[in-house]
């Protein structure tokens, strides 16, 4: 008697699950309804207009008071410290070792330009404490090219 009993509660469990796996199957398989038909514009070369009225753009950009050596002490500061510490001098060179890199295995050249830029640094350090000043970054500066001598025909 207890077999059959749970056969039937067996059964009934199968029907129940079966008749809401289909209604779930079907409400996924409706979808939604495609979207309405859009009417084609009836003159396709004319332009839309719009009127402005008191609409404004915004405001063009203000140029920095930063001098020309500020502006480069801030390209190699990222942190805007007011300080060059070592890793950010090294880490705006990876364009400079790329050109350096004859071979393009990115080994030994990296050292050597690596000896190069500490030394650099090293010498920009004047007072040893690993970090540039302003003042001292300002060492470090490019020197300017030869101007040539304009030709006189």
């Amino acid at each position: 008697m207890r077999q059959a009993v749970l056969g039937a509660l067996g059964g009934l469990a199968l029907a129940g699950i079966g008749v809401f796996w289909w209604q779930g199957r079907a409400a996924i398989e409706e979808g939604a309804p495609p979207p309405a038909p859009v009417a084609p514009p009836s003159d396709p070369a004319a332009l839309p207009l719009a009127d402005p009225g008191s609409l404004q753009g915004p405001a063009p950009p203000e140029q920095s008071d930063l001098s020309k050596e500020e502006l480069r002490f801030f390209r190699y500061d990222r942190n805007r410290d007011r300080v060059i510490t070592r890793d950010e001098m090294l880490s705006s060179r990876t364009d400079a070792f790329r050109a350096l890199d004859k071979d393009g295995n990115n080994l030994l050249t990296f050292e050597e330009w690596a000896v190069a830029t500490v030394d650099r640094f090293e010498g920009a350090d004047k007072d040893g404490d690993g970090r540039l000043t302003p003042r001292e970054f300002a060492t470090t500066a490019p020197k300017p090219a030869a101007k040539k001598p304009a030709c006189k025909c």
